[in-house]
């Protein structure tokens, strides 16, 4: 029942804060739970970031299979500053990633105040939620900044 009644407030919270993505979201785990196929929970628990990153990663690559990035774009990313600075983001993102996950293996009640302020960002800011990884990335950021200066 608790269940049911946190998916329903987030479905209204989805609404209210015109995030389809979240009232989709909340809406598909209410549909899974009401016609009781509970062996889906471990599979999306399990799977469904890497699914939700695998048609992430697809979308971002349309334009290179489309071929409306040319090799002279690409190879111009490697000599302009904004190129330069986007490959160094992408290289820090991943590791904040990678740092996330490590946090999150040591200390997984963490993913709780992660989703509340993927929702809050989702609701208030108009953010994306791309996953909890780079959340816990940033949180592993902000708590070795917080122990540093402590």
């Amino acid at each position: 029942m608790w269940g049911e009644a946190i998916l329903v407030a987030l479905i209204l919270v989805g609404i209210l804060g015109k995030s389809n993505i979240l009232a989709t979201a909340a809406c598909i785990l209410l549909v899974v739970k009401l016609t009781r196929l509970y062996s889906l929970f471990p599979i999306l628990e399990r799977r469904g970031l890497e699914l939700g990153l695998l048609f992430l990663m697809i979308s971002v690559l349309v334009p290179f299979a489309t071929g409306k990035v040319s090799p002279k774009e690409i190879l111009g990313s490697f000599a302009s500053l904004p190129g330069i600075l986007a490959i160094l983001g992408g290289t820090l993102a991943t590791y904040m990633n990678g740092q996330g996950l490590e946090l999150l293996k040591i200390d997984p009640e963490l993913m709780v105040g992660l989703v509340l302020g993927g929702i809050i960002g989702i609701v208030f800011l108009k953010g994306i939620p791309v996953g909890p990884l780079m959340a816990a990335g940033l949180t592993a950021l902000f708590l070795k900044i917080f122990y540093i200066l402590k």
